[in-house]
């Protein structure tokens, strides 16, 4: 007799899956935090929900860019806190500088062009997204340059970037 199968995941493994790859936003937010900065070319494009939980960021900011905003972390960025949920960072908006603090489980992209790597996640419960609509796709340099960013224009290379994708560990 067949043995029933229940293929319900109750060990939310997309969930811990993402959790995961965010500790590797962490880890590289930590790293840029240390003392000398960034190593070499590294630069970090991040995109966040600003309406997700725990964002906090300027009205101006956020009434400007309701839904998501893209922040660059390369030359001109300050007090750059890394936490254990979150991270605090100051950037400059129009000649102004204004503090940020946002959780790491609001951010929905990661990208470092200069070696084309790419993180994307599930957008914050409560903020919409579906897994195919917010599965891992290169950049469009176009739509970054149209978001908010702080530190030099970047657009990939041709090859595009290198892209880590939850499907291949995904049941078939």
């Amino acid at each position: 007799m067949a043995q029933d199968r229940n293929d319900q995941d109750l060990m939310h493994y997309e969930a811990l899956a993402q959790e995961a790859l965010r500790g590797v936003v962490k880890a590289a937010l930590k790293r840029a935090a240390a003392p000398g900065g960034l190593p070499g070319a590294h630069h970090f494009y991040i995109t966040f929900k600003t309406g997700a939980p725990g964002v906090s960021a300027p009205p101006d900011l956020v009434e400007r860019y309701p839904d998501e905003m893209t922040i660059v972390l390369q030359h001109q960025y300050w007090d750059l806190a890394p936490g254990e949920t979150f991270f605090a960072i100051t950037l400059k908006f129009g000649g102004s500088p204004k503090k940020l603090s946002v959780p790491y489980a609001a951010v929905t992209r990661f990208y470092d062009p200069s070696v084309q790597f790419l993180l994307q996640f599930d957008a914050p419960e409560g903020m919409g997204g579906t897994i195919e609509s917010m599965t891992p796709r290169p950049i469009d340099p176009d739509r970054a340059s149209a978001e908010p960013a702080i530190g030099e224009d970047d657009s990939p290379p041709g090859d595009g970037p290198k892209i880590v994708s939850l499907d291949q560990f995904r049941k078939k």
